[in-house]
Parts: structure tokens; C-alpha cells; sequence
């Protein structure tokens, strides 16, 4: 049972006087009237409501382009950091190839040259036997 039958079903009511149950019939019945005018009468959409709906989910759209922007920013900076220590490693490991080579080759060319100097006689200068003969045949020529 409704609230409103709950105090329809008591007839407690005391007698009003006629003018006021009249002035209070007269009320509730322009209630009522505007109650219906105002459910009945047609309504239009506040173009306010649907610009700052516009609004609120382009902010949105903007507020998360530029997150991305961010992160993709700071993504590409640190694949940058990343790239120039991997071709500064490189080239400290090819200055390192170098100079082991070089250490190397160093190495060899001194291990050689020790062997040539073990190993070789003392050559004389290709004009020396002649030298020698000629001055021999001089001084027997001269005798």
C-alpha cells in the first residue's frame, strides 16, 4: 500500500471552511496544470552542454597526443643514447684490434730482424776483390 492510500483511507480530516477548501482545490488544481503544461511542452538541447562535451573529449584527445609525443620523444632519445655507446664501443674495440696488430707486427719485425743479424756474415762491398787485386797488381807492376 502506497503512502498517498495510507492517508487517503483516514477520514480524520477535520471540516475545512468552504473558502479555504475552495482557495486549496484552486491551488492544487493550477499544480496540476503546470505539471502538465511542463511535461507537454517540447524542449531543445542547450548547445552549451554538446560544445563543452566537444570540448572536454577534444581536450582529452589533445592531453593524450601529447603524452604519446612525450613517450615517443623519450623513447627515441634513449634509442639514440643506446645506438651512440654501441658505435663508441665499436670503435674501442676496433682501436684495440689495431693496436694488437700493430703490437703484433711489431713483434715479428723485431723477432726477424734478430734472426737477420744472427744468422748473416758480414758481406764485403762488391768492388772490394777488385780493390784488392788492383792494388796488388799496382805494386807488382811496379816492381
Amino acid at each position: 500500500m502506497s503512502w498517498f492510500n495510507r492517508f487517503a483511507q483516514h477520514d480524520t480530516e477535520p471540516e475545512l471552511d468552504p473558502e479555504l477548501a475552495r482557495t486549496l482545490a484552486d491551488f492544487k488544481a493550477s499544480v496540476h496544470a503546470w505539471s502538465d503544461a511542463a511535461s507537454a511542452r517540447s524542449r531543445a538541447v542547450h548547445p552549451a552542454i554538446i560544445h563543452r562535451t566537444w570540448r572536454l573529449a577534444a581536450g582529452w584527445a589533445l592531453a593524450g597526443v601529447l603524452i604519446a609525443g612525450a613517450g615517443s620523444a623519450l623513447t627515441y632519445e634513449h634509442h639514440q643514447r643506446v645506438e651512440q655507446a654501441r658505435i663508441a664501443a665499436a670503435a674501442r674495440a676496433a682501436e684495440q684490434q689495431r693496436q694488437l696488430a700493430a703490437q703484433r707486427t711489431q713483434k715479428e719485425e723485431d723477432l726477424m730482424y734478430k734472426v737477420d743479424t744472427d744468422v748473416s756474415r758480414e758481406v764485403p762491398d762488391a768492388m772490394e776483390p777488385l780493390a784488392a787485386l788492383m792494388s796488388y797488381d799496382a805494386t807488382d807492376s811496379g816492381n
